[in-house]
């Protein structure tokens, strides 16, 4: 890779995982304000946000931007991050109370 590839390589990851990181503060204010632990406004939303970033990397992907295990990288650290979120704002099952 020439100077200039490794720069653009570089950059597509780059925003790739600023883009991530707006999906995650985008359902961290959704779980936040939520007043049902379902809401199919939050599932909507990320399923729309998860499915635009895979895209946006599989895109990238093949432009030779960056590698598919980067790509896979990207969307399984947020997957990771989304489901702690979700695991500290929502009770799980068990502690809710019948």
């Amino acid at each position: 890779m020439t100077p200039t590839q490794t720069d653009l390589a570089q950059r597509a990851e780059q925003l790739l995982r600023e883009d991530a990181k707006k999906i995650e503060h985008l359902i961290a204010v959704q779980l936040d304000n939520l007043t049902a632990p379902k809401c199919p406004l939050y599932e909507e939303v990320l399923d729309t946000q998860m499915f635009g970033l895979s895209r946006e990397i599989d895109f990238a992907v093949r432009a030779g931007l960056i590698t598919r295990e980067q790509g896979r990288s990207i969307i399984s650290e947020l997957e990771q991050k989304l489901a702690h979120l979700y695991s500290t704002v929502l009770p799980s099952p068990n502690q809710q109370q019948g």
